[in-house]
C-alpha cells in the first residue's frame, strides 16, 4: 500500500502544538496535545479591506491587490486617484481630464487610464479618445484613441495595453479593438459580438473579455479570447450581466465578480474564475455591487467602491485570495457606553485602561470615568466643569489642561488625576481650548487651540508649563497622539475657520511637516505614537465623518472605519488597541475599540467521516 510519505515525500509528523506558518499546507501531523490528526486547508474567500478615502463608482482600477490604484469617477465626472498599498487607501494627484466609466490598465506605478465620458452634451463630444499614462506620482498625456467611447472593456499593461467594445457614436455596442504600443493607438480585429460595460482580463496578447450589454436584456454572457492578432469564442459566463468587475493574467486565468443585470434590476455578488475553457463558480462578494474599480488576479484580486442596490456610490473594499490563511479585517467593535453621554471631553490611557473625562451634556461636565476593557465606572470629579480640554497620561496618573468654562473661554489651569482625585498643577502659559494634548503626567505637551488661534507650545515637567517653539500651521481642534518628544499633530480648524488635513511631529525641540491627511477634518480624535498613529472621526463642515486613518510616520492610509460617524469624541489607546468614547452630535455614550487585521492558518481536524 503507498504511504503517506511516499506520496508527500515527507513522514506524518508528531507534533504537541500546530504550526504556524503557511508552508504547513497540505501537510499531516499528528497533534499529541489534542489526540488528533491534522492538517491546513488552502481556501478561497473574499474578506474586508480598508475603505476608499471617499466614496466611489464608475471609475477605472489597475495595479495588484497589494498595490493597486482607482481613478477615474462619476457622476459628475472627476480625476479623483486613490492609491491602495494592501493595507488602506490613499489621495493620489488626480487626472487632467475629469471622466467616468474610461479604461484602465498597468499597474500602481506605470498606469493607463483611456476613453470614458465627460458628460459634456451632446454624445459626440462627451466621449472622450483622451489616454492619459500614470508613474506613481502624476499623470501625462499620452496618444489619443482612434475611436472614442466609453464603458469599454481592457487589458495589458502601459505601454501595451488592449481597448475593446464599448459605446461609440457609431455604435451603442462597439466591437473595435485598439492597441497601445506606449505612445500611440492602433486599430486591430474586432470582437465577435459587440458590447459595452463589458469586463476585461490579460495581457495585449492573451486577453479576455466577458460578460456586458448587449441587447435584448438581461445581459451578456459572452467570452472572447485575444491572442493579439484575432478573437475567439470561448466558455459563457453562468451569470449573464454587465458593468461587472474582471481581472487576471492571461486568457486563461481570470475572474469576475459583481455586476448588473436588467429588466428587471438584479445586483451581482457573483464570483467565477475561468480557466481557459470555462467558468466555474466561487465564493461570492459580501457586497453585491456594480461599477467597481477592479485589480489584482485570478488568486488575488481587489474589488473597490462601485454601486450597490441602495444606488449611491459606497467606499466599500472587499479582497479575494486563495490561501491557506483565514483573514479577520480590521474593525472597530462595541465596548461598553460611558455612564454620561458626552461630547467636547478629554481622554488619556489605553484600550483597557482608558480615562474620560470633562466634557458638555446640556452644560459643562466635571465628571471622571474609567475604563476596564468592558465598563465605565466613576472616578474623582474633575475639580472644575470644563468642556474643550486636553488630555494626556494613563488612568492612574492623568494629566488634564486647558478648556472652557462660562464665562472663561481659554482657561490655563492644569489638574493631574492619581487615579482616584486631582489636585492642581502649574498652569498654562496660554489660556486655550480645544487644544491638543500628548504625553505623561510628568511630560506632558499641549499645543494649538483658541482664541485666537494659536501654534503655541508648551511643555510640562510635573511643576510647570514651559513655552518651547511653536507648530508651523495655527489651528484647534486637531486630533493628537505620541509622547512630548515625539508627538504629532493632524488635521483642525485654522485661523480663518477651514478645516486642515495638514499634519505635522515634533521631537521636544520643533516642529516638522509630515504627510497630510487624505480627509481635512476636525475636532476629530486621535491615539497611538508618532510613527504608528491613529486618526478617527471628525467634523467635514458641513456634516461628520466616520473615516479612520493609519500613520506609518511617513503618510496616511485608511482602515476600518468608526462604526458611527461623530466628531468632538475621545481617543486613546494605541494603533493596534485604539479607544474611542463620546462625541456627537447627539452626544453620545457609545465606545468602540480597534482591533487590527489578522490572520491565522486554516486548521483542520481530520476524521475518518
Amino acid at each position: 500500500m503507498t504511504t503517506y510519505k511516499e506520496i508527500f515525500g515527507k513522514p506524518v509528523k508528531f507534533l504537541s502544538t500546530d504550526p504556524s506558518n503557511a508552508e504547513a499546507e497540505g501537510q499531516i501531523w499528528y497533534n499529541s496535545t489534542s489526540g488528533s490528526f491534522k492538517s491546513v486547508e488552502s481556501i478561497t474567500a473574499w474578506s474586508s479591506g480598508a475603505p476608499l478615502v471617499t466614496a466611489a463608482r464608475q471609475g477605472a482600477g489597475a495595479g495588484t491587490q497589494t498595490s493597486a490604484l482607482a481613478f477615474g469617477e462619476g457622476p459628475p465626472p472627476a480625476g479623483t486617484t486613490q492609491e491602495y498599498n494592501g493595507s488602506g487607501w490613499s489621495t493620489a494627484t488626480s487626472m487632467s481630464t475629469a471622466r467616468r466609466l474610461l479604461g484602465g490598465a498597468g499597474t500602481q506605478t506605470a498606469a493607463l487610464g483611456f476613453g470614458g465620458y465627460t458628460d459634456n452634451p451632446p454624445p459626440s463630444t462627451g466621449l472622450s479618445t483622451a489616454t492619459e499614462e500614470y508613474d506613481g506620482s502624476a499623470w501625462t498625456a499620452g496618444g489619443n484613441m482612434g475611436t472614442a467611447r466609453y464603458v469599454l472593456g481592457n487589458a495589458g499593461t502601459q505601454t501595451a495595453a488592449l481597448g475593446f467594445g464599448g459605446y461609440s457614436v457609431a455604435s451603442p455596442t462597439a466591437t473595435n479593438t485598439e492597441k497601445y504600443d506606449g505612445t500611440s493607438w492602433t486599430a486591430s480585429t474586432a470582437m465577435s459580438t459587440g458590447r459595452r460595460n463589458l469586463a476585461g482580463a490579460g495581457i495585449q496578447t492573451s486577453a479576455l473579455a466577458f460578460g456586458g450589454y448587449s441587447p435584448p436584456p438581461p445581459g451578456s454572457n459572452a467570452t472572447e479570447s485575444f491572442d493579439g492578432t484575432s478573437w475567439t469564442t470561448g466558455g459563457n459566463l453562468n451569470t449573464a450581466r454587465f458593468a461587472l468587475g474582471g481581472r487576471g493574467d492571461s486568457s486563461s486565468s481570470a475572474i469576475a465578480f459583481g455586476g448588473f443585470s436588467t429588466p428587471a434590476p438584479t445586483y451581482y455578488a457573483s464570483t467565477e474564475l475561468y480557466d481557459g475553457t470555462a467558468w466555474t463558480n466561487s465564493t461570492n462578494m459580501a457586497n453585491a455591487r456594480r461599477d467597481v474599480y477592479d485589480a489584482g488576479s485570478k488568486t488575488a484580486a481587489l474589488a473597490a467602491g462601485g454601486t450597490p442596490p441602495a444606488g449611491s456610490a459606497t467606499s466599500i473594499t472587499e479582497e479575494y485570495n486563495k490561501s491557506a490563511s483565514v483573514i479577520t479585517a480590521a474593525a472597530w467593535a462595541s465596548g461598553g457606553n460611558l455612564n454620561t453621554a458626552r461630547r467636547r471631553l478629554a481622554g488619556a490611557g489605553t484600550q483597557t485602561a482608558g480615562l474620560g473625562f470633562g466634557g458638555y451634556t446640556t452644560a459643562n461636565s466635571n465628571a471622571t470615568e474609567e475604563y476596564n476593557g468592558s465598563t465605565w465606572a466613576s472616578g474623582g470629579n474633575y475639580p472644575a466643569s470644563v468642556d474643550a480640554l486636553a488630555g494626556a497620561g494613563t488612568q492612574t496618573a492623568g494629566l488634564g489642561f486647558g478648556g472652557n468654562t462660562v464665562p472663561n473661554p481659554g482657561l490655563a489651569s492644569t489638574f493631574e488625576y492619581d487615579g482616584s482625585s486631582w489636585i492642581a498643577g502649574g498652569n498654562l502659559n496660554t489660556g486655550r481650548r480645544n487644544l491638543g494634548g500628548a504625553g505623561l503626567q510628568t511630560a506632558g505637551l499641549a499645543f494649538g487651540g483658541m482664541p485666537p488661534t494659536t501654534t503655541a507650545t508648551e511643555e510640562y515637567n510635573g511643576t510647570s508649563w514651559t513655552s518651547v517653539n511653536n507648530m508651523g500651521t495655527a489651528r484647534e481642534g486637531m486630533g493628537t497622539a505620541g509622547i512630548q518628544t515625539a508627538a504629532l499633530g493632524f488635521g483642525g480648524l485654522n485661523n480663518v475657520g477651514t478645516q486642515v488635513s495638514v499634519t505635522e511631529a515634533y521631537d521636544g525641540t520643533s516642529w516638522t511637516a509630515g504627510g497630510n491627511l487624505n480627509q481635512s477634518k476636525y475636532r476629530l480624535a486621535g491615539c497611538g505614537v508618532q510613527t504608528l498613529a491613529l486618526a478617527f472621526g471628525g467634523g467635514l463642515n458641513p456634516g461628520v465623518t466616520a473615516l479612520t486613518e493609519q500613520y506609518n510616520g511617513t503618510s496616511w492610509a485608511t482602515t476600518a472605519n468608526l462604526g458611527t460617524a461623530k466628531y468632538q469624541l475621545a481617543g486613546a489607546g494605541t494603533q493596534p488597541a485604539g479607544l474611542a468614547f463620546g462625541g456627537g452630535p447627539p452626544n453620545t455614550a457609545a465606545t468602540e475599540e480597534f482591533t487590527p487585521e489578522t490572520s491565522a492558518l486554516n486548521l483542520k481536524t481530520l476524521t475518518t467521516s
